[in-house]
């Protein structure tokens, strides 16, 4: 399995007690999601390695207490703090507004008149308010994503429309309005 073909599902943060058993904390908006896990994939040394598991059940809300099957207490120890990955095609496909951020890498941020803003080339979800990292000419432009700008949502054509606040392109493109 490719990295490239996959998700990240959260991190191995810690052993509950002998015998396999681990916590993975997940990086998910909906961890319910992941129940019934049949196995995972945990990147070490580079390369992602299948682990089948054996038993699940939560440690807190976001937080998966794990029995790796066949796993030695050293093996255990080699998890910790690792990354674990899922495939991409274990996610439920999205309609309508919704998008996951790796779909939408490459796709073209329209305005409302059709104006491009750029292209998605990151999505930061490392702080609070999460936003699209866009290039338009040789700029960089930082959108957030907010969930009433977002008008529609285009798989074919790759662009995503979005209303946004009047004056906020400007401040990249150093356009500004002189008053009369």
């Amino acid at each position: 399995m490719r990295k490239e073909d996959c998700y990240l599902l959260g991190r191995i943060t810690r052993k509950h007690g002998l015998a396999g058993h681990v916590i993975l904390k997940l990086d998910t908006d909906q961890p319910e999601l992941y129940n019934k896990l049949e196995s995972i994939f945990v990147e070490i040394n580079g390369l992602l390695v299948p682990f089948f598991i054996e038993k699940t059940s939560w440690s807190k809300s976001d937080a998966l207490n794990i029995l790796l099957k066949n796993i030695t207490e050293s093996l255990a120890d080699q998890v910790l703090g690792k990354d674990v990955y899922l495939p991409l095609s274990t996610l439920p496909p999205l309609s309508g507004k919704q998008f996951y951020y790796h779909e939408i890498v490459g796709f073209e941020i329209h305005e409302e008149d059709g104006k491009t803003c750029g292209i998605i080339q990151s999505v930061n979800d490392q702080t609070a308010q999460h936003y699209f990292m866009l290039r338009l000419a040789d700029k960089d432009v930082v959108i957030p994503i907010i969930k009433d700008w977002i008008l529609e949502v285009n798989r074919d054509e790759k662009f995503i429309k979005m209303q946004l606040p009047e004056g906020l392109m400007d401040v990249f493109l150093g356009e500004h309005k002189k008053d009369e």
